[in-house]
């Protein structure tokens, strides 16, 4: 089991796999870490692309994404204490308006079920990345939160 330093003083759950579906159906799960691995060949900073998976993660509740991307987040030189207010990321200082704009229409995105992405979102975004980058963008959310409904629902991967 991993230490997180003062989890270790806590009696720590194992959390069982639901349904193994990358064993399962492996030519599904061969198909999505091509996708995952085309989303992440992408002009986009890989700190932006690790702020976006992990509140996407958040908000859908994915803890091994969550864990996943903070982990990878922070071994990229970004700060703990920005990962630690990216769910109050409108009230924080500690993002730039490139990141705000992504981490807007991730939450759009994500969200989706709650409301349309609306062409004021799009157009916000649109002012901090250029058409290509938008597109990427746009795919790398897409990515993230299908991993999300598959980590949330089948809990396929153990947290360790």
């Amino acid at each position: 089991m991993r230490s997180y330093g003062c989890l270790m003083t806590q009696t720590t759950t194992e959390v069982p796999v639901r349904v193994a579906v990358g064993d399962l159906a492996p030519h599904i799960n061969k198909a999505m870490n091509a996708l995952d691995a085309a989303a992440r060949n992408t002009r986009l900073e890989a700190g932006l692309l690790e702020l976006v998976r992990t509140r996407a993660s958040q908000i859908n509740g994915c803890a091994y994404c969550v864990d996943t991307h903070t982990r990878d987040a922070v071994e990229g030189g970004d700060d703990p204490r920005r990962l630690y207010a990216l769910p109050v990321w409108r009230e924080s200082p500690f993002f730039t308006p490139r990141e705000r704009a992504a981490l807007e229409l991730t939450e759009a995105m994500t969200r989706l079920s709650q409301s349309p992405v609306g062409d004021d979102t799009i157009t916000r975004t649109a002012e901090h990345f250029t058409e290509v980058e938008l597109a990427e963008l746009i795919w790398s959310i897409t990515v993230i939160n299908a991993w999300n409904m598959l980590g949330a629902t089948a809990r396929p991967w153990p947290l360790s």
